[in-house]
């Protein structure tokens, strides 16, 4: 028998923490984040992380687990992730994994294999030096050459990606993308439920400019001077993250105030736009469209617990 698994995502500013907690009173189900910023603590406002009183009660893994200075990827993630669906399992609960990463979701539910392949330290030195001499759009550059497809998935700014691709293609010969590929046709090993959260897209972006004002308002300029003068800087990991780069530009005098939050607005619509072009690449989907179900909430969860049903999941 596989053990249950349900992921519920979508893009930024969906609704997915509301559903999540619906669902997991509903079904006796715990929630996991597959979101690459609530992992880190003191990155609380820009994240849009749920605070403890708004749980209800729910067991939330891989939230403030560990420090911005800290280097996180999909292969730890999706090694947190497997520890705490055991814990999970365990306490006779199904595991709901939610966030809007969409590797992350994918490395957990086909078991992506992260053996590291033998390491050619002077070459990755070699890529690093040109990221900080010439810029990572030329690094990206260097992607597109060898393998466009990856190009295409790896934003620019994801340095440590990016070289994790060239990485593999000079050692192995292949293409990063056509490794993902493969490892993607593989059968999960969990019986599951893959629901992608969507709505209008008009609806969408208002929902995240207005977020972001409400970001503003709630203190995220004082939480990215508070990790600035902490020492963390904006070639680490952690401060890539959308609200943090383009305040930490302000700060640096690069842009006024203004400026850097229109520009958090417009990278975050531009974000969730890629993160619908993946969910619709994914096999196994099935579609949440809000509009569809005429905003009903319950009709909603009606629906997702009727295809776990379909799915071989047990409810409670």
């Amino acid at each position: 028998m596989k053990k249950p698994l349900i992921i519920l995502t979508g893009p930024t500013a969906v609704g997915k923490t509301k559903l999540s907690l619906s669902l997991a009173k509903d079904v006796k189900g715990s929630v996991i984040s597959a979101d690459s910023m609530q992992v880190y603590r003191g990155m609380d406002i820009g994240s849009a992380k749920i605070k403890p009183e708004q749980m209800q009660g729910i067991p939330h893994y891989l939230i403030d687990t560990i420090d911005p200075r800290e280097e996180f990827h999909v292969a730890r993630f999706q090694e947190m992730a497997k520890e705490a669906m055991e814990e999970i399992y365990e306490m006779g609960r199904i595991p709901i994994l939610t966030g809007g990463t969409g590797f992350y979701i994918q490395a957990v539910l086909y078991d992506i294999d992260f053996t590291k392949e033998e390491e050619d330290t002077s070459y990755r030195s070699e890529l690093e030096a040109l990221a900080k001499e010439q810029g990572a759009d030329a690094l990206h550059g260097l992607l597109r050459q060898v393998d466009e497809e990856a190009a295409k998935s790896i934003h620019a700014n994801n340095v440590k990606r990016v070289i994790r691709a060239l990485e593999y293609h000079h050692l192995t010969g292949q293409k990063i993308s056509e490794h993902n590929r493969q490892q993607r046709q593989k059968e999960s090993p969990y019986a599951f439920c893959y629901f992608v959260l969507s709505d209008r897209r008009d609806k969408l972006y208002r929902a995240i400019n207005f977020r972001v004002d409400q970001m503003m308002e709630e203190g995220l300029l004082e939480e990215v001077k508070a990790l600035q003068q902490a020492g963390l800087s904006r070639n680490m990991v952690s401060m890539q993250g959308l609200g943090y780069k383009e305040l930490l530009s302000y700060l640096e005098g690069e842009r006024t105030l203004e400026e850097a939050v229109s520009l958090i607005k417009q990278d975050t619509r531009h974000f969730a736009k890629r993160q619908l072009t993946w969910f619709r690449r994914e096999r196994d989907v099935i579609w949440l469209d809000k509009q569809e179900f005429g905003y009903d909430h319950h009709k909603i969860l009606d629906y997702m617990k009727q295809k776990m049903t379909e799915a071989g999941i047990n409810l409670p």
